[in-house]
């Protein structure tokens, strides 16, 4: 078995816990493919016997690689969907950060999940993705997410105005510091913090929300993700910003945009006694409240 391991760095604290993970997965024999920047930084810190195969792009990853660890937060995470991309290869996502919704296993479950891979007694979760279409090459080989699409005013510019259609029929005008298309994914991240619906990973939606919108009869829209959410931007700066995930680039009012449902899916690894619900209770901390617990 091959494991491919990525992190964007790790903190003091953490090496520990990689250290565990590496002889963990030398006790069960299963070959660690290590991302190379990310190996350059950690054998400062833990000795090797002999330098490990490494990777550094999508094309390093070959199709005998059974899994890719992401050791961090979500937003680690959300890089590995430009090393995996349509190849099926699941994600598993170790939490070294802090929220995790979608980095959902614990530091202190290593062993528990080198144990699940080698019993195979874990489950993998199918997550769609959205794609962008544009007048203009956008965002290179990579013009998809797991999370969100964002059209967003650059800097301290004044607000923006994104003419928004649903398969070429007019939706509404959003007058507003920003516009997200997040997935159910992404429904806990950004859109979340804007006031935008919880949905569960399995519905086949997109969430429209507003980033600050100047009406405040304008609400949060969920919609089936077979539409094409298309835009026209415009604003008294000449240029705004257009975001995939964590990933950013400068546009201009000349640019068509527009969102689609990705013609693949991401594969993403959770232990067995895990799912959204127990997720959802975790990171928000509900039934925290004594009143809100059952008693059996």
């Amino acid at each position: 078995m091959q494991v491919a391991l990525y992190s964007r760095g790790f903190i003091t604290e953490d090496i520990a816990n990689i250290r565990l993970l590496l002889e963990e997965l030398q006790r069960a024999e299963i070959e660690a493919i290590i991302y190379e920047p990310f190996f350059r930084t950690l054998q400062q810190h833990i000795p090797f016997d002999s330098i490990p195969t490494l990777f550094s792009t999508a094309e390093d990853l070959s199709e005998k690689i059974d899994f890719l660890m992401s050791l961090g937060g979500d937003g680690t995470l959300l890089d590995t969907v430009c090393y995996v991309r349509d190849t099926n290869i699941p994600v598993i996502g170790i939490n070294f950060g802090r929220l995790g919704f979608l980095a959902s296993i614990g530091k202190e479950e290593i062993y528990a999940l080198v144990q699940a891979l080698l019993n195979r007694t874990y489950v993998v979760d199918q997550r769609s993705l959205l794609h962008l279409d544009a007048n203009i090459p956008l965002f290179g080989e990579v013009p998809y997410a797991l999370n969100e699409f964002t059209i967003h005013k650059k800097d301290t510019s004044a607000m923006v105005k994104i003419h928004t259609y649903l398969n070429g029929e007019f939706l509404n005008t959003y007058w507003a510091d920003g516009l997200i298309v997040a997935t159910p994914t992404g429904s806990t991240g950004y859109s979340l913090s804007c006031g935008g619906p919880i949905v569960f990973p399995d519905a086949g939606n997109f969430v429209i929300t507003p980033v600050a919108p100047h009406n405040l009869n304008v609400r949060p829209i969920i919609v089936p993700n077979d539409n094409i959410i298309s835009f026209e931007v415009e604003g008294r700066s000449d240029q705004f910003l257009c975001t995939l995930d964590s990933r950013m680039e400068t546009i201009d009012n000349t640019v068509q945009l527009a969102i689609k449902k990705e013609r693949f899916k991401l594969s993403l690894l959770r232990l067995d006694d895990s799912n959204f619900l127990h997720t959802l209770r975790n990171k928000l901390l509900w039934g925290i409240d004594a009143r809100n617990t059952i008693k059996i």
